[in-house]
């Protein structure tokens, strides 16, 4: 990974299954069902340091089906982000899209209204220059289709034909991509 990364740069990060374990068939509806996943509360801090923006754009279609409410959504958010902070890191906005995957709304991964809006609310943004990491398709479809570089969290050694042309690179987890950070950009921390 050689894209000279410095404080111009912006993160964008999913949320189910890239900061917090994604439940299987179902939405994480309070903060009792959502838990982080092992080392994102360490790298957050480490990505505060190298990005000029540590964004989440998160599909929350949950809200669309009825199945909880933007009030819960917030409160989860809230706990989040208040959880960040104890271990010394922060989130700079969350962008979500409560609507339905079958109304292809114009907010929703992988269509790109979630930048178009970073983009309104942090000029400096330049998506080129922009970073998105997420465990779905739909989060690396979102990243090009915005024109960023995409990460993709995955732990399989073969990767499904359907991603490789939308996967720049491949990491396990957070943690391992903060390592990486701080090797290829020889921080000391």
């Amino acid at each position: 990974m050689d894209w000279k990364i410095t404080n111009k740069w912006t993160l964008f990060l999913d949320r189910d299954g890239t900061i917090n374990k994604l439940l299987v068939d179902d939405y994480v509806k309070t903060w009792d069902e959502f838990q982080f996943i092992d080392g994102v509360l360490d790298a957050i801090p480490i990505f505060n340091k190298i990005f000029g923006q540590t964004l989440i754009a998160t599909n929350q279609q949950g809200i669309g089906k009825k199945i909880m409410t933007e009030d819960a959504l917030r409160k989860i958010h809230v706990q989040m982000l208040d959880e960040i902070m104890l271990d010394g890191g922060y989130i700079d906005e969350i962008y979500y899209c409560p609507g339905l995957a079958a109304d292809q709304p114009e907010c929703r991964k992988p269509e790109i209204g979630m930048a178009i809006q970073a983009m309104k609310d942090f000029p400096e943004i330049n998506l080129r220059k922009s970073i998105m990491v997420g465990d779905t398709l739909s989060d690396m479809q979102f990243g090009k289709n915005a024109g960023m570089k995409t990460i993709l969290i995955r732990d399989e050694k073969i990767l499904s034909e359907q991603f490789v042309p939308f996967v720049d690179y491949r990491v396990p987890d957070l943690a391992t991509f903060a390592e990486i950070l701080i090797h290829n950009l020889k921080l000391k921390f």
